[in-house]
């Protein structure tokens, strides 16, 4: 699973509820969390507002969907959550013990290896190099942005940001079925 965090700007039509500044980004909007496949098809999908912090929007994330996690059986292989930079392994596993303790047999959390200018100019690049396990995420970030509606934030409430999110992503499946 590869976990990444996206702001987007307001529209006049957002509510105050769903309005937070993210300083970061510089943008006063809301932030789309994701957690995708190795495809890069969503696992899960959670909208807050822009000043939440990444950790606490994966923990809100995750806590939304424990029954998933509860479901899963101890003896298979933990599931590994890829993060960025931008995330804190240690302080979201504290906060995943207290809202289940049993979730840190089920999952583990690796950082994206961040390379070195070193490593970019042995490649023979320079510039913006593609990270090989985040590009995934990036990409479904993309897709996103491919819908119009979803550029920025239209919807009143985050409840209806995070379904025409899931609406989005139900008809990009939808094509590609569609299209062998």
């Amino acid at each position: 699973m590869i976990v990444d965090s996206q702001a987007v700007k307001n529209t006049c039509n957002a509510s105050v509820e769903t309005k937070g500044f993210c300083h970061y980004k510089c943008t006063n909007g809301i932030k789309r969390h994701l957690a995708v496949d190795t495809l890069g098809l969503p696992f899960f999908i959670h909208c807050t507002k822009a000043s939440i912090s990444d950790d606490q929007g994966l923990v809100e994330l995750l806590s939304n969907n424990l029954d998933y996690f509860r479901a899963k059986p101890v003896n298979i292989p933990k599931i590994t959550i890829l993060l960025d930079n931008g995330y804190h392994p240690n302080k979201l596993t504290l906060e995943l013990k207290k809202l289940y303790p049993q979730m840190m047999t089920k999952i583990r959390f690796k950082l994206a290896p961040k390379p070195t200018p070193a490593d970019i100019a042995s490649q023979g690049k320079t510039g913006f190099v593609p990270m090989a396990t985040r590009w995934i995420v990036e990409r479904s970030n993309a897709w996103i942005e491919r819908c119009k509606s979803l550029v920025k934030n239209f919807e009143r409430t985050l409840i209806h940001a995070t379904a025409k999110l899931n609406l989005c992503f139900i008809r990009l499946m939808l094509k590609r079925l569609a299209n062998p």
